[in-house]
């Protein structure tokens, strides 16, 4: 949560999972929720994604007391990514303040798809429940926003069906780059990948796949743990967090992923609900 502390760049996990949420006894250690990270800039809260994740995010800034402002930056609206929206305690809050960003969908898009999920027959009435003031923020990808004053972040469109948008969050001194839900091609190094990539401190990047496993989810809008390893070396990236992860690979096959890619990058994690960041 925001500590007030103007240097402070503070990352926690709260949802790490794709495509649907996998709970389990096999999943306890890593987590089963889909992706919801948020990210602290001194007194600035941003929340990337608002997957199931974004549930626990919620009651612990409740618990906190009083009402939040905060910045959502959607990759996309794919439902692993909004899911947990409606189960957001403090949009039920008086006082909150929420502005979504999202750049994927074009003028009137993102506002409107998130409308359908709130509505009938896919849920009750909800927007009529939430107390909170909303905002939506379309842009361009390949813009860079002024979130909030000595918040830049820049944009890129990235490889989804549907479309995606990676970020990359510079505050003070510091760079986290976010680039989930998106496929490579072989022997290529995505230029937009790379741009938001550049030095960044931490780079949060989709390793759904190992690479024997791609070629059979060409299409499918995600990448593997080695190609993450080697955009990380070329981008000279002091620490990449494995992401998204395959919602049927359980806690020791991702144990052994983050052994594998931290014995080829030093320093490698693959991320876990609860693990948090601080630069």
């Amino acid at each position: 949560m925001q500590d007030g502390t103007a240097g402070a760049m503070r990352l926690r996990f709260w949802g790490v999972r794709g495509s649907l949420p996998s709970p389990g006894a096999g999943t306890q250690i890593f987590g089963g929720n889909t992706c919801c990270v948020e990210l602290c800039c001194g007194p600035h809260l941003l929340m990337l994604d608002a997957g199931t994740g974004a549930r626990g995010l919620g009651d612990a800034l409740v618990a906190g007391g009083g009402p939040v402002s905060v910045d959502l930056l959607l990759s996309h609206s794919h439902l692993d990514h909004i899911a947990g929206l409606p189960f957001f305690a403090p949009i039920y809050q008086n006082g909150t303040r929420l502005r979504i960003w999202g750049g994927h969908l074009g003028r009137g898009g993102l506002e409107a798809a998130l409308d359908r999920s709130w509505s009938a027959p896919l849920m009750p009435d909800l927007r009529r429940m939430f107390r909170a003031e909303l905002r939506f923020e379309e842009f361009r990808q390949g813009s860079v926003l002024q979130v909030q004053p000595g918040l830049r972040v820049t944009t890129a469109a990235l490889r989804h069906p549907g479309g995606c948008t990676g970020y990359r969050v510079e505050w003070q001194d510091k760079v986290v780059a976010y680039a989930t839900d998106t496929e490579h091609k072989p022997g290529d190094l995505d230029p937009n990948v790379l741009h938001l990539a550049r030095d960044a401190d931490v780079l949060v990047y989709d390793a759904s796949y190992e690479e024997a496993e791609f070629a059979s989810h060409l299409g499918w809008g995600h990448s593997t743990w080695q190609h993450a390893v080697r955009l990380a070396e070329v981008a000279g990236v002091r620490r990449l967090v494995l992401f998204h992860h395959e919602p049927g690979r359980d806690d020791m096959a991702l144990a052994k992923i983050e052994q594998q890619a931290a014995a080829r990058r030093p320093g490698t994690l693959a991320a876990r609900e609860g693990m948090m960041i601080e630069l």
